[in-house]
This record gives structure tokens, sequence and C-alpha cells, in this order.
């Protein structure tokens, strides 16, 4: 595998970052999720366009602009002979010193990583998913906010750990107010009466997959509310849906102990999946595009 970090090429083996990195350090960054299909990165400008944002609410400045980090992207892919993969660029802090102070960083550090990833969760695409509430809220808005895509996970992987002991395949967090919130990787909605009913964004990610999600539900005359939704809404839901770059869209079928519907992937859903899978096939910018 061939990776990018500042400004090389390197086999996986050698591509190091240092230990005084504050990415490594505290999380001190931010990154992305990306898919390219069949030669084409699928929604890459709206990626870039929230990598670039989550970099400015930090106040961490990236060393080039967005066409150049595009090329490197399609460079990373060509040189790792990928048409179909899962892209991870990442923009840290850089080397500084054990302190806080980003001030101490005086250069940006950039990685890029593709690799080949098919379905994420394999055949519950078919069965769907089970998903269990957790205990751990999700960061208020007001700490550090969701949209902010930062190297900062711990509250996600808190929530994916306890979903893993509990026996499910998804988080469901719930926000400092009551309210539902995302996934530990996904944005969630229900579907109630043929309508589907999604949290707003300020206390979940404004996912690049949602986005696409509530444009094709619009395409196909779908009516889509966003309000806020609580327990009562997901027990009692005809259908549950999460979606996500790498999870695209996926049924939930099961929560707490609860069938949701008839327990199988409902008929909007399956209508969504489809749709999705159409749009990557034709939509995207072309790895070989200069």
């Amino acid at each position: 595998m061939i990776i990018y970090i500042d400004g090389k090429y390197l086999p996986d083996d050698q591509a190091k970052i240092s230990v005084f990195d504050h990415g490594f350090l505290y999380g001190d960054g931010v990154f992305e999720g990306i898919r390219a299909y069949n030669g084409k990165i699928f929604r890459l400008k709206e990626h870039l366009d929230r990598l670039y944002d989550s970099a400015k609410t930090i106040d961490l400045q990236p060393p080039f602009s967005k066409e150049e980090l595009t090329e490197v992207i399609c460079e990373v892919l060509r040189k790792n002979k990928l048409t179909n993969a899962y892209i991870r660029p990442i923009i840290s802090r850089g080397v500084g010193d054990l302190g806080l102070d980003p001030r101490k960083c005086p250069k940006p550090s950039v990685i890029v990583i593709a690799t080949s990833w098919g379905a994420m969760y394999g055949d519950l695409y078919d069965k769907g998913l089970r998903a269990v509430t957790v205990s751990v809220r999700r960061n208020p808005a007001e700490a550090l906010p969701p949209n902010v895509k930062s190297l900062n996970y711990l509250n996600n992987i808190l929530a994916k750990i306890e979903a893993n002991y509990k026996g499910g395949d998804e988080a469901i967090f719930f926000d400092t107010n009551g309210y539902i919130s995302e996934g530990s990787g996904d944005n969630l909605y229900v579907v109630k009466n043929g309508e589907i009913i999604t949290p707003p964004t300020l206390n979940n990610l404004r996912g690049i997959t949602r986005m696409v999600l509530l444009e094709l539900a619009k395409s196909l005359g779908i009516t889509v509310k966003e309000q806020n939704i609580g327990y009562f809404d997901i027990y009692t839901a005809d259908e549950m849906i999460c979606t996500g770059t790498a999870a695209e869209v996926a049924p939930i079928t099961w929560v707490d102990g609860r069938t949701i519907g008839t327990g199988k992937p409902g008929p909007v859903t399956r209508q969504l999946m489809a749709a999705f899978k159409t749009v990557t096939e034709t939509e995207g910018h072309s790895i070989n595009k200069k």
C-alpha cells in the first residue's frame, strides 16, 4: 500500500509520523472518510469542503489548496491501482512539543490513505442491523461540536465499546438534552407512515451520505422532516435507517430488544438503498482527471 505523507508517496511500512505530532498526542487534527466507486470519487467536493470547514473551526490552516489535495488523493488511488476504495485524508496540527499550545506546531501534516473496502456491514444489508442505545452522551455543540470531524474520536469509541458489550452492531447516541443524536459513526433516521424523520444537525455530523439520502428522498417524492426525536420515536418506527460513507445506506431492524417494523428492511429503506447504489455508479470525480 502506498501512502501520501507530507509530500512523499511511501510504502505503508515507511509512512511514519513523529511521536511529537499533536494529532497523535492530543487528537489535534481533522479527517474525512471518502469513497471511490468504479474509478470515480463520490462527492469529493463536499467532503473536502467539510474537511476544510472542520480545520477552520479548530483554527488549523491546511498547507495547500483543495485542488492540490484533490490531485494528491487521485494520485494515491492511481499508485495503488484502486478504482473502488475507501479514502482517508488527514490534516494534523503537526509536530510540536509536549505542551498543548498549537503555536508550537509550525507546520501541519497531511496524510492520505486509500484501501479496498467492500460493504461495511456484510450480509446485514439484507437482514438489518441490531442497534442499542448507550449511556454515554454525544459531545455537546458548546463543547466539541459534532460537526467538527476531528481526530479525537474517543466519544464515538466509548459508544462503540458500550454497544459491543450490549451485543449491538451500532450504538445510538443521545445528546445532553435527551434527544437522539446519531450512531457511533452514522446518521440516523426513522420512517413512520411513509415519512422520514431525522434529527437536525446541530447535535450530529452533517453527513455527506445524509445529504445524498435527503436529495434522493426528495426526488422519490418521500417526505422528510427534520425534528428532535427520542426513545418513543425509534421504538415505534415502521423502519429505521443509518447512513455514512463507510456504512452507505443500511437498515436497522432491532433496537434494545424491540423489533423495528416487520423485523426486515422496509420498503422505504430498500428504495433508498437502490437509489443510492445507482447514484454512486453514475456520479463522481474521475480518478484520472487532472
